[in-house]
């Protein structure tokens, strides 16, 4: 019976750091290609940092709408530094329980992939892109409540 109880907290200590794994990427154009590269899925993507107040501030609002819309896939794209992979980002998503695809932006080529995202990004975060059957929808706000989310993603892809 020991080694029972021993087996399933190992196997539930395993599938909880598994479920805090986040992809990596040192570069914009390797993110887009492996995460938002299917044209017929509508995506959310929401730029932000846990050391940006705004930004955790709004991530409940996104963490809704991925388990309320099923049209389409949030994705939020962390800023953080790599240096604090393990020690702030793991941590922070494990204690929010954050349910949503999280990935690590570490590209600090701001000047090329900024204008990818849109020409008019300032790179001041939180930032929200929507891509939708090849059209992408920017912008640049702090969501203050789920309603006001909701309403301004439903406005673009219905």
């Amino acid at each position: 019976m020991k080694y029972y109880v021993l087996a399933v907290a190992a196997f539930l200590f395993s599938v909880q750091i598994q479920a805090q794994k986040v992809a990596v990427f040192d570069s914009y154009t390797a993110f887009e290609k492996a995460v938002l590269g299917d044209k017929n899925t509508t995506y959310v993507v929401n730029f932000w940092a846990t050391w940006c107040a705004p930004c955790v501030k709004e991530l409940p609002h996104f963490e809704q709408l991925n388990s309320e819309n099923k049209k389409l896939k949030v994705v939020l794209v962390s800023l953080d530094f790599k240096t604090q992979y393990e020690t702030v980002l793991l941590p922070f998503l494990k204690n929010e329980q954050i349910q949503s695809e999280v990935v690590l932006l570490t590209d600090k080529d701001y000047n090329s992939w900024l204008p990818a995202v849109d020409k008019d990004w300032s790179g001041s975060i939180p930032a929200t892109l929507i891509l939708k059957n090849g059209k992408k929808f920017f912008v640049e706000k702090m969501f203050s409540d789920y309603n006001e989310l909701d309403q301004y993603v439903n406005s673009i892809i219905n």
